[in-house]
């Protein structure tokens, strides 16, 4: 039985790491709250206060973080070698990162992946806290064919729509596709749900109505839904949106390609912030644009 290392345990690892354990893998987790654990410590799954504790004798690691910076120290052990992911693994071993982060570092770990004969893949997803507590969520691969060959039965426990993108880093650029893209359905659906309260409809009427047409989207369908009933709780956290649109931003600089919606967007989340609204849910900007709801 291979066995499988996980760290991060938020609103998505957990689910995520929970349903691998679920499928029969051999599991032990890492994160920073043990709490967050607890579920799993109670089925007997291991947990390592310790990323070099973590990953030795582990077949695959699988890392659901927060920001590029938490993948960065969680890798390379804040400079420190022995410290290292790199030099605690086995070889063979094949490392996943699944956070949402930043190219140049997905390649920086599959570089250093291979001085210590090791494999690497970037697979950021997206479906938030539904897709990965039903396993639906979308997988976006980069690195090399075989190893995404190899790890492609685990990836299945995971997620529905799962596909290699290119060499490393093409997972990361997709997920900022995916990311441009959910921005601009977000403010759509908060100024659409904003007009049809105005107009004095009912909104959860109009979901039902425009949700199967042309102006479908995952977003109106499922945030709007908690927007109606004035459920603001994180399926994905505004200030790891806020993390991810400033990747975006950042990496299309470098393209020399403007983002306008984007930006604008992000000034609205940023305003969120400054409202104390950063761990709550994306669809909190419904929050932003209106006086009707409570913003604390």
């Amino acid at each position: 039985m291979v066995t499988i290392a996980f760290a991060g345990l938020g609103v998505m690892g957990k689910s995520m790491a929970t349903n691998l354990y679920n499928a029969g893998f051999k599991l032990k987790v890492h994160t920073r709250t043990v709490s967050k654990a607890q579920d799993l410590i109670d089925k007997g799954v291991k947990h390592f206060s310790n990323p070099v504790e973590l990953v030795q004798d582990a077949d695959y690691l699988i890392t659901m973080l927060g920001y590029p910076s938490d993948v960065e120290n969680f890798y390379f052990g804040n400079g420190k070698l022995k410290n290292s992911v790199f030099t605690n693994m086995k070889k063979g071993a094949i490392l996943i990162d699944m956070t949402t982060s930043e190219a140049a570092l997905a390649k920086k770990i599959y570089d250093e992946a291979k001085k210590y004969s090791m494999s690497s893949l970037d697979a950021p997803v997206s479906g938030g806290d539904i897709g990965a507590r039903d396993a639906t969520l979308a997988i976006m691969v980069g690195g090399d064919e075989k190893a995404f060959n190899n790890c492609l039965p685990i990836l299945e426990k995971m997620g529905k729509s799962i596909a290699l993108m290119g060499g490393s880093g093409s997972g990361q650029h997709t997920k900022i596709c995916n990311q441009i893209l959910v921005a601009g359905n977000m403010i759509g659906a908060v100024e659409s749900l904003l007009y049809a309260y105005k107009a004095r409809l009912d909104q959860n009427k109009v979901i039902d109505v425009i949700g199967s047409g042309a102006a479908s989207s995952w977003t109106i369908n499922n945030l709007g839904r908690r927007i109606v009933s004035n459920d603001f709780e994180p399926g994905f956290y505004i200030k790891h949106f806020i993390k991810d649109m400033s990747i975006a931003i950042k990496e299309a600089q470098k393209m020399k390609l403007e983002l306008p919606g984007l930006s604008q967007v992000k000034r609205f989340y940023d305003l969120a912030v400054e409202q104390n609204l950063e761990n709550k849910g994306t669809q909190a900007l419904y929050c932003i644009l209106s006086k009707l709801c409570n913003k604390n």
